[in-house]
């Protein structure tokens, strides 16, 4: 069986995370070791939800590197949000 080779590309996501309204995880998937240990990443995501929970953009930079940012509702009470970093 042939393997696959995939060409280099520039965008890379090094984490999905999906925080409730308050920036508290409900998933997090984190692709390398920039944030090692849970703290660094939970403050990292924290910092995220800081700079994101009350704008309408979808981009931000934080630590020199871009986020993007979806919002998302559900019907009921609770919403959240879906990022990738990278």
């Amino acid at each position: 069986m042939e393997a696959l080779i995939l060409e280099p590309s520039l965008y890379t996501a090094k984490a999905i995370l999906i925080l409730d309204n308050d920036g508290d995880r409900l998933f997090a998937k984190y692709y390398d070791d920039t944030y090692p240990s849970v703290k660094e990443q939970k403050t990292f995501e924290k910092n995220i939800f800081n700079k994101t929970h009350q704008t309408d953009s979808e981009i931000a930079l934080l630590e020199d590197a871009e986020e993007k940012c979806r919002k998302v509702s559900t019907t009921g009470e609770h919403g959240g949000a879906v990022l990738g970093y990278g």
